[in-house]
């Protein structure tokens, strides 16, 4: 990174998605576990081997260039939706910490912390392996 800024630049990417996912759940839109699933089943496939701007370039016929003509006046659209933030209290939290407690007791969090970070080192292991067979 080239410079540092309030919260870092993966945290402020991370609280953009994160933003976006709390108002999909609050105007009911989708679930928490919908939220979950389309990140770790779609996006974030892509995103676990390549970044944002690799990922437009790719999903346009004619690269970068081509995906921001088609598309930036749909995202420029949505932006305007996503201006105004969504609290992350009250009975919105209330109702996301209920369906989590029911998708995970409180009591299976320490045992799933140690299967993620399993399963993030077994993701590590196999994109190094990609990586020399496949090519970065």
């Amino acid at each position: 990174m080239r410079r540092e800024l309030d919260g870092f630049i993966m945290n402020r990417l991370q609280g953009a998605l994160l933003h976006e996912a709390f108002r999909l759940v609050a105007e009911g839109y989708a679930s928490p576990e919908d939220v979950d699933a389309g990140i770790c089943k779609g996006i974030g496939l892509r995103w676990a081997f390549m970044g944002p701007f690799e990922t437009i370039d790719l999903n346009a016929p004619g690269g970068v260039r081509d995906y921001v003509n088609r598309y930036e006046g749909l995202y420029q659209t949505l932006a305007q939706s996503q201006s105004v933030p969504v609290r992350w209290s009250g009975e919105l939290l209330d109702r996301l910490e209920a369906e989590r407690s029911r998708r995970l007791p409180r009591a299976d969090l320490a045992e799933r912390q140690k299967w993620r970070d399993r399963r993030l080192m077994a993701l590590a292991i196999h994109m190094a392996e990609a990586d020399k067979e496949i090519g970065s």
